[in-house]
């Protein structure tokens, strides 16, 4: 059998390893891990799925009058994972600014408490999700459907996390999160948009929304819809500028059909329809009716400055 020098390989991979280390001005001391698991939050996840909704989601064997003792138990495992994820986060972000371990361990506890205390009302979010899909679309035959099979609202089990841990500073975790659903589903959503209840993803695929969206309640949008930035401001240093509002807002009973591109940050109003594939970098009054064919009629080629509210 032919021999392979594996040797050698290693050797070139750690020092390729020690150059990138060194840029990034990694230490090189030997220790523990550095920063969380995709691994690890996968199975996390998967355990606080079945602790929202434990007759679908958990054990196939499990009964109602086991339910309590198996969602304690399960959130009681996914909880002390979640810490450890949390404090190895806590310590990657101050590796340039190290901290006491007691001071990281509390900030990682105080957040896994606060987000363990928001579970119930991430699950009547949930809730509110599941039945929208059900009532928005009439090939659903049930909300046990909707919630076993369809990949809008298993996305937003992920998001619904995954935003709280955003909200809480635990910004690498909710994007490893969402990153998790972005392979399961197709749908990117960014964990700091804010989305209100009732929200519905028709199909999915290619759905994009950005950071700082912010979606009102009832909103439904269906595949390919990219709710994205139009430009991106930079500094004197010619670096991006972070966290600055860029992406749309969405009011309440917005419909955006499929393939609709919508830039900036603009406003939907409230109850407007955008047809499909239309591509949008101005604001649309509440109300308002725009398709593909009324954008290229009403404003120069590339800018949507007028809409026709029908």
């Amino acid at each position: 059998m032919t021999g392979f020098d594996v040797d050698q390989v290693v050797g070139a991979l750690r020092s390729v390893r020690g150059e990138w280390r060194d840029a990034q001005k990694r230490s090189r001391e030997p220790a523990g891990r550095e920063f969380p698991s995709r691994d690890a939050l996968s199975v996390v996840i998967e355990q606080l799925k079945g602790a929202l909704f434990p007759m679908r989601l958990g054990p196939s064997d499990l009964r109602h009058d086991g339910e309590d003792f198996y969602v304690a138990h399960t959130l009681d495992a996914a909880l002390h994972a979640l810490l450890e994820q949390a404090r190895l986060e806590l310590q990657y972000v101050g590796r340039h600014a190290p901290r006491a371990a007691t001071e990281i361990d509390a900030q990682a506890r105080e957040a896994v408490r606060a987000f363990g205390a928001a579970l119930p009302g991430i699950r009547r979010l949930l809730d509110s999700d599941v039945t929208a899909a059900f009532q928005g679309d009439p090939a659903a035959h049930s909300v046990d459907e909707v919630l076993l099979c369809y990949p809008g609202v298993l996305a937003m089990i992920y998001h619904r996390l995954a935003h709280q841990l955003y909200r809480l500073e635990l910004p690498l975790l909710a994007r490893i999160v969402a990153e998790l659903a972005h392979g399961q589903t197709g749908i990117d959503i960014h964990p700091g948009a804010q989305i209100g209840s009732g929200f519905f993803i028709d199909h999915g695929t290619g759905v994009v929304v950005g950071e700082t969206a912010v979606i009102g309640q009832r909103v439904r949008i269906y595949q390919a819809v990219t709710l994205g930035a139009k430009r991106f401001p930079v500094d004197a240093h010619g670096l991006l500028q972070k966290g600055l509002p860029r992406h749309p807002v969405v009011e309440d009973e917005v419909v955006i059909y499929a393939g609709a591109t919508i830039l900036g940050r603009v406003t939907i109003g409230r109850g407007a329809v955008i047809g499909g594939n239309v591509w949008l970098t101005a604001d649309v009054p509440a109300g308002a009716s725009v398709t593909q064919a009324g954008v290229q009629n009403a404003a120069p080629v590339g800018e949507a400055l007028a809409v026709a509210a029908r």
